[in-house]
């Protein structure tokens, strides 16, 4: 029989005002994203809106034996981008929680 496994994925949209350029927009998600990644040991990319200036759609995904503990995860990760976004403003946030 195998081991219980839950993958967590989130999906945050983020407007940023400030930004001029692509560049501008990619120093500040790319920085956002890897601290992501190396506080809470999960998977983060850019997934959508990659063209566009001022807003950019990322994805978080975290696999866990405990499906709890995929879903705290990616609450404090949601926290975290909230609280270090560099003035970016979240526009949209979704969760999903499979079960296999």
């Amino acid at each position: 029989m195998s081991s219980p496994l839950a993958v967590g994925l989130l999906r945050v949209v983020l407007h940023i005002p400030d930004s001029g350029s692509l560049k501008g927009k990619r120093q500040v998600i790319s920085g956002l994203l890897r601290r992501v990644r190396s506080q809470f040991q999960v998977a983060a990319a850019e997934v959508g809106e990659r063209d566009r200036w001022q807003l950019a759609e990322l994805a978080v995904a975290c696999v866990s034996a405990d499906s709890r503990h995929a879903d705290e995860v990616l609450a404090a990760a949601l926290s975290y981008i909230e609280s270090h976004c560099d003035g970016a403003r979240i526009t949209d946030v979704s969760t999903e929680l499979v079960r296999l």
